[in-house]
């Protein structure tokens, strides 16, 4: 890699120093900071820098690039356009090995796509890649997992809950003094249980049907849901894309028991007027960030 070069252009400070000492913009959501940039067919990337972690890759954003779990959910070049250059920039600056998630129907290309890209750039694009299928989870952290969901676009897609993973005491000890808390995990009783929550959820571009399926209850129960939202004329257009409609989103309202939906992926055409006045007609406008039309237009957050 020709780090001269590199740095040459504009590279030579480190994301997470100038992250650091940029005014940071962005959105708080559920207690999250989010970040992001999605427009569509152009790209996306969405970030909870947080729990360090981007779903999509889009052209690999700067911000993007200090988060250590990235989850693909599908090929498209609009949301896996920059993985490469994300891989690339961490490795350029030190930074530890991503780890990536993708659907296993695209591992194989994915792979092949770094081959190339080392053959080229004769650089060792050090990261972990793991596949997951649909309802298969991975730990990201002690107190952190994630699982796989089916989604409905036009080629191989999946969405993506962030879980969190407490620890409580079991009734039963509850009330009993640190010293017999202690004698008892020395005797080896499991004094804990393991409780966990859908905080986050990631479908990327996806028909309406995500919805409805029975296997997404946790989908539509995490504190956050962020989906992808089609600006078509009319909800066949955006079938035919393999995408939702806005009015489906508002006509299955009775089914989120989400926190906050953060719509993403309006096309950069798309009126600030209009996006406005659908909100304010959904009885549940509140759980809708409107975010000032950041991540759902143009603007980027991160920045």
């Amino acid at each position: 890699m020709d780090t001269k070069g590199r740095r040459g252009n504009g590279l030579g400070e480190n994301p997470e120093t100038t992250a650091q000492s940029k005014k940071k913009k962005g959105i708080m959501i559920e207690g999250y900071p989010v970040e992001g940039l999605s427009i569509g067919g152009q790209e996306t990337c969405v970030i909870f820098p947080t729990l360090k972690i981007a779903f999509d890759i889009g052209r690999c954003p700067q911000r993007a690039i200090s988060q250590e779990f990235l989850f693909i959910s599908h090929g498209h070049m609009d949301h896996i356009g920059g993985l490469p250059m994300y891989v690339a920039t961490r490795g350029l600056y030190k930074m530890r090995p991503p780890t990536i998630i993708v659907p296993t129907a695209i591992k194989e290309n994915v792979e092949r796509l770094f081959e190339v890209h080392r053959a080229m750039d004769q650089s060792e694009l050090k990261h972990n890649l793991i596949s997951l299928n649909v309802g298969e989870e991975f730990q990201l952290r002690k107190d952190l997992k994630v699982k796989a969901f089916k989604t409905y676009h036009a080629i191989p897609s999946q969405g993506y809950i962030i879980y969190s993973v407490k620890q409580k005491l079991k009734e039963e000890y509850i009330g009993l003094s640190g010293n017999e808390i202690k004698n008892l995990k020395l005797s080896g009783v499991e004094i804990t249980y393991t409780v966990t929550s859908p905080e986050i959820a990631f479908t990327g571009d996806t028909m309406s049907d995500f919805i409805i399926d029975p296997s997404n209850i946790d989908v539509l129960r995490s504190k956050i849901l962020s989906t992808f939202v089609d600006n078509s004329m009319t909800v066949d257009n955006a079938r035919d894309y393999g995408h939702t409609h806005l009015s489906e989103i508002v006509s299955y309202a009775d089914k989120f028991e989400n926190q906050a939906i953060l719509l993403i992926h309006f096309s950069a055409r798309y009126q600030a007027d209009i996006f406005k006045l659908q909100i304010l007609s959904v009885k549940w406008k509140d759980k809708i960030l409107k975010l000032a039309l950041g991540l759902c237009h143009i603007q980027e957050v991160f920045s």
